[in-house]
């Protein structure tokens, strides 16, 4: 593909981003060559991390086939990362041509590539965001243009908070984000964990979080269920992703969960 179609100008080259390595991780082709050194190094120190990717791109397909059965036709995407295959737009659309989507990430090649897939869609648009400044989110015209506050909608916050390192602003992220839906709206939430990891995994991934732009903070399933306070949480609950709704027996990691190194679920408020 032509680079020139989807990088933006005055994009650094030489500092790896997350949601090209994820693009990256997934198989597809809008990344750079310092996002393949450091995704190999993820891959050589943690070989699961590529299918813990896949894993990840399987979890916001169910969760957005679940949502569209439950009538919701809105979605915001927050820290979208770069559209790759089975991105939101296309399964809420493939369920109901309807569906209105914004995507929001931080980071401008994602966004500038947004923008060049969705010309040609009316219903799907993308934006420049950072997940710590909610309101600025939630007031952006062009999310206030295709997307209506007062019917329900789904906010989706996919391996996204654990990039929120604070405690407290990442419960008042989803809480101001909460306080915004009306009752019958979702926010889904998948969010690295160490839980269950080995030592030696937990200590060589955060020397590669080190090197990042915007190292993670994996947090126990303990305070990741606080992200959920005063929504329904619906079944099976805060689970390993691989458990949330599996589709049949060949699902990533359904045989060994904890792989994933990430808990997800779905919450709904009433």
């Amino acid at each position: 593909m032509n680079t020139d179609a989807w990088m933006p100008g005055g994009v650094a080259l030489d500092r790896p981003s997350a949601a090209r390595i994820y693009d990256y991780a997934l198989g597809g082709y809008h990344n750079f060559e310092i996002d393949r050194l450091m995704a190999e190094k993820l891959f050589a120190l943690y070989p699961d991390a590529r299918l813990a990717a896949q894993a990840c791109r399987a979890f916001l397909r169910r969760v957005v086939n679940f949502l569209a059965t439950q009538g919701i036709d809105q979605f915001l995407d927050i820290g979208s990362g770069i559209p790759t295959v089975g991105n939101v737009h296309e399964v809420a659309q493939n369920a109901n041509p309807a569906a209105r989507v914004v995507y929001m990430d931080i980071d401008p090649v994602a966004v500038a590539h947004s923008k060049a897939i969705l010309k040609d869609n009316p219903n799907a648009t993308a934006i420049r965001g950072d997940v710590r400044q909610p309101e600025q989110i939630l007031n952006h015209v062009e999310v206030r243009s295709l997307l209506d506050f007062s019917k329900p909608m789904a906010v989706l916050l996919l391996t996204m908070l654990h990039f929120v390192t604070d405690d407290d602003q990442a419960i008042g992220t989803v809480r101001t984000l909460r306080h915004a839906l009306v009752p019958g709206s979702y926010i889904a939430i998948s969010h690295g964990t160490y839980d269950n990891a080995p030592s030696e995994v937990i200590k060589q991934v955060e020397e590669i979080g080190k090197g990042t732009p915007t190292p993670p903070k994996y947090r126990s399933q303990a305070q990741i269920r606080e992200l959920f306070e005063e929504l329904e949480v619906v079944e099976p609950g805060l689970v390993y992703l691989s458990l949330w709704r599996p589709e049949g027996p060949d699902d990533v990691f359904l045989d060994w969960p904890e792989r994933s190194l990430t808990w997800g679920g779905v919450g709904r408020k009433v």
